[in-house]
């Protein structure tokens, strides 16, 4: 099975961003909008089906539902982006405006999730 390098650097940047849910909760709580209930439990459920997403990816069997499951992902956290954007919460020494920048760069990483969830036939 042939894996293109992008779909190694989704999947990679996928389990990365999921593991760091575990690894750092206060850091995902912090920008969670206070409106959503159970806090803890929608990062330790975001950051596994980050994982879970990442790992499919470079399965052919579970590409498809990968892809998708990943693009619905980056839809549901859209609001918690949004909160840490408007809240001014700060994340180390991030400046204000990568705050404001992540926000459209969902558009493309939901675009590259749902590239591979199409090429389940080909190699990409």
């Amino acid at each position: 099975m042939k894996i293109s390098a992008g779909r190694w650097a989704l999947a990679i940047f996928f389990v990365i961003a999921g593991t760091l849910h575990f690894a750092l909760p206060a850091l995902y709580l912090r920008i969670m909008p206070p409106y959503l209930p159970h806090p803890a439990a929608l990062v330790a459920i975001s950051g596994a089906a980050e994982i879970a997403g990442g790992l499919g990816l470079l399965l052919r069997s579970t590409r498809r539902a990968a892809a998708i499951g990943l693009a619905i992902l980056l839809v549901a956290v859209f609001p918690a982006n949004w909160y840490m954007a408007t809240a001014h919460i700060r994340i180390g020494s991030l400046p204000q405006w990568a705050l404001w920048l992540r926000l459209p760069l969902q558009v493309p990483l939901i675009w590259w999730a749902l590239r591979y969830g199409r090429a389940v036939r080909g190699t990409a």
